[in-house]
């Protein structure tokens, strides 16, 4: 931009955005933002309309620095694909504490068993949650919907069309998460399904091609029958040849 200096600064208008929303916010739309309130607020905004997702970037960086070097008990983390203000968990227990958090904002272990499965897994039928388990996961499942922790992604083709369950970006935020990526052994996760993959490719390959030389070697079975017919018409002239000798 051609004048960077301005009242209020970048940051402080994406400190005061980041405070407002409930919902992690992501570079291009703090960037529109800036552009639409330039348009209406002509008079006092309209410098901003040359915003960029560089200019947003670079405030944003100094806003972290900023939080950080200051020690004021807040912080700028990218998680669900955005950006978002928090508290900085060293400060927990004392939010948990003036909040009442405490235990009823915790998984059970069973909730948790069932969350980790549909993350790996996703999307998944709850009859596959179950196998699983081996468990009935209804209520569970349905606990977890209601918490915005899963959702409902789309319908298996199998018959009767059941649901298939996903990660919501509740999930994302609520564990700290950027990406799917970031769980722990995600990657390793999907290289073992990638290797398996290939060598089930690898050994359908193998199978197509031996049956090939196996039907390649395998005389058609016109010749087969063509081959026995010969056989059995000179089986049989010879057998009349004998008994033409015997009458004479």
């Amino acid at each position: 931009m051609d004048n960077p200096e301005k009242l209020p600064e970048i940051k402080e208008i994406l400190c005061a955005m980041l405070f407002a929303t409930r919902e992690p916010l992501s570079l291009r739309q703090m960037v529109n933002v800036f552009k639409r309130t330039a348009e209406t607020y002509e008079d006092v905004a309209a410098s901003f309309i040359e915003m960029t997702v560089k200019d947003v970037e670079a405030a944003m960086e100094e806003l972290r620095h900023d939080l950080s070097e200051r020690r004021l008990g807040l912080e700028v983390v990218e998680i669900a694909g955005g950006f978002r203000l928090r508290n900085v968990p060293s400060a927990g227990p004392w939010l948990r504490e003036l909040l009442d958090k405490g235990k009823s904002a915790k998984l059970s272990k069973p909730a948790l068993e069932t969350l980790s499965i549909i993350a790996y897994r996703q999307p998944l039928q709850r009859s596959q949650i179950e196998s699983i388990r081996g468990v009935a996961a209804d209520s569970i499942v349905r606990n977890l919907l209601e918490m915005g922790l899963v959702k409902v992604v789309g319908r298996s083709e199998l018959p009767g069309k059941p649901w298939l369950y996903g990660t919501t970006q509740a999930f994302l935020e609520h564990f700290g998460l950027n990406s799917l990526d970031e769980l722990p052994g995600m990657a390793e996760m999907r290289r073992n399904l990638e290797q398996r993959e290939l060598e089930l490719k690898a050994r359908e390959g193998k199978l197509a091609k031996e049956g090939e030389e196996a039907e390649a070697e395998t005389p058609p079975l016109a010749e087969e029958v063509s081959e026995s017919a010969e056989e059995s018409a000179e089986n049989i002239e010879d057998e009349q040849d004998e008994d033409a000798s015997r009458e004479d």
